[in-house]
C-alpha cells in the first residue's frame, strides 16, 4: 500500500451567528485533493460541520436540474444549505420535507462572493436527516459547550486561533452571548416539558 487512505474529517459544531462569520477559506498543502478548510472565528478548522434547526423554507431554485435550497434556522441566526444532483439523498429530503421540521445537517462550508465584495456562506450537505426536538435541543447544548471550549482557549497561541486573530480579530463575547442565548431559547421549552409531565 503506497497511498493512505485519508479519514473523514471530524464534523465541527458551530451556530448560525460563527458559521456566517467563517468567511476565510484555506488548505494545508499545494496537492489538489487537499481539503478545503473554513476557519471559525473562534480559532478552529473545519471541513465539515454538524448543525440543526428548524427547516423553515425548501425550494428549487436549479434552471436545468434540481438544485434545492434550505433554509435552517437556529437559536442564533440561519444557515442556507444547497443540494443537487451530486447530493441525492440530501436533495430527496429538501424536496419531501414538510417545512416546518427539526433537521440535522453534516456538510462541507462553501464561500461564495457576492458581486458587492461581500463572502457568503452556505452548507454542502453529505446527509440531512429530520429529527425530533429532543435531538436538536442536546445538539444545541453540545453545541454550546464546544462554542464555549474554544472561546475559553482561544489566547492566540494555538496556530488556528492565531490565524482566526489575523483573519477576523474577532469579538469573542459575540460568540459566548449566542450561546447565551441559544440556552435561554431552550429554557421555555425544557419548562413546558416539565409542566406536562406534572
Amino acid at each position: 500500500m503506497s497511498a493512505s487512505v485519508p479519514t473523514r474529517e471530524v464534523a465541527r459544531r458551530a451556530f448560525a451567528t460563527e458559521f456566517n462569520d467563517a468567511t476565510y477559506t484555506f488548505k494545508e498543502s499545494d496537492d489538489d485533493r487537499a481539503p478545503v478548510y473554513s476557519l471559525l472565528p473562534t480559532g478552529q478548522r473545519a471541513n465539515r460541520v454538524f448543525v440543526a434547526g428548524t427547516l423553515t423554507e425548501t425550494e428549487d431554485v436549479g434552471n436545468d436540474s434540481e438544485y434545492w435550497r434550505g433554509r435552517i434556522v437556529d437559536p442564533t441566526g440561519t444557515f442556507f444549505t444547497y443540494a443537487g444532483q451530486y447530493q441525492p439523498e440530501a436533495t430527496s429530503v429538501l424536496r419531501e420535507a414538510e417545512t416546518p421540521a427539526y433537521v440535522t445537517v453534516v456538510g462541507k462550508p462553501r464561500t461564495y462572493e457576492t458581486d458587492d465584495g461581500d463572502v457568503n456562506v452556505s452548507l454542502r450537505p453529505e446527509s440531512i436527516s429530520v429529527v425530533d426536538d429532543t435531538t436538536r435541543n442536546r445538539w444545541v447544548v453540545e453545541t454550546a459547550e464546544r462554542t464555549l471550549d474554544r472561546i475559553e482557549s482561544f489566547d492566540g497561541a494555538d496556530e488556528y486561533a492565531a490565524m482566526a486573530d489575523t483573519q477576523y480579530d474577532p469579538e469573542l463575547s459575540t460568540y459566548r452571548d449566542g450561546v447565551i442565548s441559544a440556552l435561554e431559547d431552550l429554557e421555555p421549552e425544557a419548562d413546558e416539558e416539565l409542566a406536562a409531565e406534572a
